[in-house]
Parts: C-alpha cells; structure tokens; sequence
C-alpha cells in the first residue's frame, strides 16, 4: 500500500545531544497502516517504509506515537538537505509498506 500527504516537519528534542526530525501520518493514514500492518510489525512496533520526500528516496521505519495518537517518520538530515527542508516546514511525503501484503 502506498499512501501520499503533506506534513509539517517537528523537531523530538527529548535526548540532550542531538535531536532527531519527524512527520507525523495523518489519522487516517496512520489507521490504515494499524490495520494493515499490525501482524508485520517489528521493535517497538515500528512498520517498515519505503520513503519518498522531493526526489529523495530510502528505506526506514515509522513508529507508533502513543502521545500523538498517530506514527511518526524520522526525516533524516541528509534528506533535509538534498530537499532544503527545515523543523516548520511543510513536505510532500510519499510512503509504501514494505512488509505489508495489501488486502
């Protein structure tokens, strides 16, 4: 399943030396994926994903968000870069599950 939004990019600055660059799933998205991908998921209940953010492409995994009440999708820097995005900015997320078999 592949799913497409747009997200604001915020800053989980909970560890003291460095910080880390997140978007959340929309509510809907992120049901679809518990739904989907509930017996595939791995640690901490994270999904793997393909990403695509601007022409940048990898693999990761999303996490679930007990606080948030959604999954969260770690933005590396150095997709930030490649896509000059930064924490307040809004990107056009694409992502695939990965380990998921449609229904």
């Amino acid at each position: 399943m592949t799913y497409e939004f747009d997200a604001e990019l915020w800053i989980w600055d909970a560890r003291k030396v460095d910080s880390w660059t997140f978007v959340d799933l929309p509510p809907d998205v992120a049901d679809d994926v518990l739904e989907l991908a509930g017996p595939f998921t791995r640690g901490f209940g994270s999904v793997r994903v393909e990403v695509a953010v601007g022409g940048t492409v990898w693999r990761t995994s999303i996490f679930p968000s007990k606080a948030k009440r959604t999954y969260v999708l770690p933005i590396k820097k150095a997709v930030r870069q490649a896509e000059q995005l930064a924490p307040g900015d809004t990107a056009r997320v694409r992502i695939e599950l990965v380990d998921v078999t449609p229904r």
